[in-house]
């Protein structure tokens, strides 16, 4: 006796329960093995493989209230309906080009779910059915599922060979393989590599699960993934098999949600690369990279230093990741508040949005030569990017304005914010509430803070400026939020030869 339905330490998602569906149903014939396939093993010949094991169990148990767990819905009635039944066969999905119902070898287009068990794939009718299966146990514990990026989001890695000497005192301050649950920095000289957490990630992770069913989506390999993951969850408490990497992905170089077994309405990402996103913008949380080790610098062309050469760190409780918690659970709120039992027309993509608009509610910016002359104003990605942080942008000062954002002292819009005792600031104010999530001190962004940067940080700025200014008038409907990002590494890359030139 037995069914689909797999107690999670978490939850009880649709592919936990798939997992534990295909590991049971994978049994030896025999009634003394108890072996079955473990996930992710490889198979020769999956063929050979499922003929030798057939999908014998039809007569399987509902639990007792099903009520309890909608997601305890379970394959059995498909498989016994099929074999009683004349009613051909829909093949919803298969295991090894065998249908999982009927048994029969088909080919079925559709989408492979490799991080549940190797060679599963399901049609996209049945996917759809899942979700709405999941989406119902999800609500009834108020949970929603948040899909995590690994690199320069939760973690940073290095390859030794690339650490610096002034690096080198890491070694000594590693932490044990055999208990992680306290370290935030291992040496895995297996994988030739070292692994610095995010500082409060594990708070992080903690809290988080009682919110959402997470799972882990990277563009590592699948040994790396599931080696982060050990680090990240050793108990296997946070992911369960909801690991998924680059060879599980349906498109190249980009991320989809369509391997996640949750409604996009109720699936929030958390992510530093937005392009790596193309079809789930409104999903994302764009979280600032973090950039530990010296490699993860010159990787994306940043000539400062890394935390671990200032011998410094990101801090814990006012750090990027506590930051990101609090949009996650003003989210979650908004989603579960009122607690009606119909929230089939919440979604996370709105709220997020209404989250947002929080950030510089109350605040109305003018732009002071910011903006190139042949732009208009409001077609710029940086007003864009304000308003969708709630502020409200004007191109002439009044009374009401709160801020002057410029580049330069000696504007006449400048000027009269001087007078009129209003805040002075440059772009960056907008950029670090745009990727903290956070309205950030106004002091810290004066333009006198220019005055003080070096001569390749202005340069930067400029460039920087430069990149934003020609994308904007070669893209005039492009909208996205990562044309910042793209400048600000852009312009680090040209960096070198610009000042060559000068």
């Amino acid at each position: 006796k037995m069914s689909v339905a797999s107690d999670s330490p978490v939850h009880s998602s649709s592919s936990d329960d798939l997992a534990a569906f295909l590991e049971t149903e994978l049994d030896s014939d025999s009634d003394s093995s108890s072996e079955s396939f473990p996930i992710g093993q490889a198979h020769d010949d999956d063929d050979a493989q499922v003929s030798n094991h057939r999908l014998k169990r039809q007569k399987l148990e509902y639990p007792e209230d099903e009520t309890e767990n909608v997601a305890s819905v379970t394959f059995s009635e498909e498989i016994s309906e099929a074999s009683s039944s004349k009613v051909p066969c829909e093949h919803p999905g298969t295991f090894g080009n065998m249908c999982f119902v009927c048994g029969q070898k088909v080919e079925v287009t559709g989408v492979s779910f490799g991080y549940i068990h190797k060679g599963f794939k399901l049609q996209q009718d049945e996917v759809t059915r899942l979700r709405d299966i999941d989406m119902k146990a999800l609500q009834s514990q108020r949970k929603l599922c948040l899909v995590l990026d690994l690199d320069h989001t939760l973690l940073n890695s290095t390859v030794l060979r690339d650490l610096k000497p002034e690096e080198e005192y890491l070694k000594s301050h590693t932490h044990s393989l055999q208990d992680v649950s306290g370290g935030d920095i291992f040496m895995l000289e297996f994988m030739h590599m070292m692994t610095k957490l995010r500082p409060f990630v594990h708070s992080f992770l903690k809290e988080a699960s009682t919110m959402f069913v997470m799972y882990i989506y990277t563009m590592g390999d699948r040994p790396y993934a599931r080696q982060m993951a050990k680090l990240l969850d050793p108990k296997g408490e946070y992911f369960g098999e909801r690991i998924i990497s680059r060879d599980d992905g349906t498109m190249k170089h980009q991320k989809s949600l369509d391997v996640v077994l949750g409604k996009e309405k109720a699936v929030l990402i958390l992510d530093d690369t937005e392009n790596a996103w193309p079809g789930h913008k409104d999903n994302l949380i764009v979280i600032e990279r973090y950039h530990f080790f010296a490699s993860s610098c010159k990787q994306f062309d940043h000539r400062f230093q890394s935390l671990s050469q200032l011998k410094s760190d990101e801090s814990e409780p006012d750090g990027v990741l506590s930051a990101v918690l609090k949009v996650l659970k003003q989210t979650h709120s908004l989603f579960f508040q009122d607690g009606g039992e119909d929230l089939s027309s919440r979604d996370v993509r709105s709220l997020l949005k209404q989250v947002r608009k929080e950030i510089l509610k109350g605040c109305k910016l003018v732009f002071s030569r910011v903006f190139p002359t042949k732009c208009q104003a409001e077609d710029h990605p940086l007003w864009r990017v304000a308003e969708g942080l709630g502020a409200t942008c004007a191109t002439e000062v009044d009374a009401s304005v709160t801020h002057v954002v410029a580049m330069d002292v000696g504007t006449e819009k400048v000027r009269w914010a001087i007078r009129e005792k209003k805040f002075v600031v440059h772009r960056g104010w907008i950029d670090a509430a745009n990727y903290l999530w956070k309205k950030q001190p106004e002091e810290n962004f004066g333009l006198e803070q220019l005055k003080k940067q070096g001569t390749d940080d202005v340069i930067v700025e400029k460039l920087r400026d430069m990149v934003v200014d020609a994308y904007t008038l070669s893209n005039p409907n492009q909208v996205h939020e990562d044309v910042i990002l793209k400048a600000r590494d852009a312009c680090y890359m040209a960096q070198f030869s610009f000042s060559t030139l000068m």
